[in-house]
């Protein structure tokens, strides 16, 4: 897999690339001079502790955050400010959050219809028939006609996958998508994601699963504040962490759990 993402970025370029990404609130340096490429097919899981800068991170990507210096492209093309070409490039960016962000008045089928009809233009003929395939891919086709609330929340996340999905993004970001759910519906979700990063989706995932960055992480990134402290693969990450930071943070995990 790995020549093959050389293969890719040395030809086409990476789906994403931050270089020189700074940005402050206040006089918090929250993101430190980023520089971050990542190539197609490629799953990094961004891992550290709370206040790291990895959320924001995510959220850069998409322009959710704006940053103070350095630029952030997607396919080459660099993030505009806003308007118009803002939301085409957002397209190619689909987004998982930790809460769910479904319309609670429309049901699971409008939730992933939307986007295509609005911002692609699809016939909602089309839309209907994507969407339930895409339902179907994440297990809860047999709830497009409820309302979100009618869904446990490991279900809605589902949905809001299916819905990123949707608009056939070139990358995903998912800023800890499984932080709000109860034990039981973390799984089904990981499981999903799991099976996405085998069908060779480009994301990027911020998460404290580490089950999952074991199993579907082609490269771990360490964060601590605001700096990408060291990245490696999930095997060289979890057996031989370099700096005293990712020591540090992986003994406490070991404690804790």
């Amino acid at each position: 897999m790995n020549s093959d993402h050389q293969a890719e970025a040395s030809s086409g370029g990476p789906i994403v690339r931050l270089a020189g990404v700074n940005k402050h609130y206040g006089a918090l340096h929250v993101l430190n001079n980023i520089n971050l490429d990542v190539v197609k097919g490629e799953v990094v899981v961004i891992l550290g502790p709370s206040g790291s800068g990895k959320s924001t991170l995510c959220r850069t990507i998409n322009r959710l955050e704006t940053i103070d210096e350095g630029t952030i492209t997607i396919d080459g093309k660099t993030l505009p400010e806003e308007g118009k070409a803002l939301a085409r490039l957002r397209a190619d960016v689909g987004m998982v959050f930790q809460s769910f962000n479904l319309f609670a008045h429309k049901t699971i089928l409008e939730n992933v219809t939307l986007g295509p009809i609005k911002v692609k233009g699809m016939k909602k003929s089309e839309a209907d028939k994507l969407a339930m395939q895409l339902l179907e891919r994440v297990g809860v086709a047999n709830q497009a006609a409820k309302l979100p609330a009618q869904l446990s929340g490991g279900q809605q996340q589902r949905v809001a996958i299916a819905r990123a999905l949707a608009m056939k993004p070139k990358v995903m970001l998912f800023d800890e998508p499984t932080s709000a759910l109860d034990p039981e519906m973390i799984n089904e979700v990981l499981d999903t994601m799991v099976s996405l990063a085998r069908e060779g989706m480009t994301m990027l995932v911020v998460t404290h699963e580490m089950g999952f960055a074991r199993k579907a992480a082609d490269r771990v990134i360490f964060m601590a504040d605001g700096q990408i402290v060291e990245q490696a693969t999930p095997e060289e990450f979890f057996t031989n962490p370099q700096s005293a930071r990712a020591k540090d943070f992986l003994s406490k995990l070991i404690t804790n759990h």
